[in-house]
């Protein structure tokens, strides 16, 4: 009972600090954020998150960038286990160390 209790409260932080993160995004990327992020498009998902990750590696372009990175791996987070784990960690030091990033007040 307990550990189900861990597991919700671990997705809930996680849907909270990604929604924190989407709300920084122009209004027209958090609608396809949102719209690849539901469990219907994870055909769409799959690709778009390793383009945004091969994207972010040629951040020397001008289209490109190195915030294509973080949100590839957010993206493919969502269908691959290990990669979920690791985003998690990273969200959570993101919203102790540097809170301002997901538009919270500083401590």
């Amino acid at each position: 009972m307990q550990i189900e209790h861990e597991i919700a409260q671990d997705l809930e932080n996680r849907e909270r600090r990604i929604e924190l993160l989407v709300k920084r995004l122009p209004a027209r990327m958090q609608t396809a954020v949102h719209w690849l992020r539901r469990p219907q498009a994870r055909w769409v998902r799959m690709p778009a998150g390793a383009f945004f990750i091969l994207g972010g590696c040629l951040a020397i372009l001008p289209v490109f960038g190195v915030w294509m990175l973080p949100l590839g791996f957010l993206l493919l987070s969502d269908d691959v286990p290990p990669l979920q784990r690791l985003t998690n960690k990273a969200l959570a030091w993101v919203e102790a160390k540097r809170p301002h990033w997901m538009g919270l007040p500083h401590l």
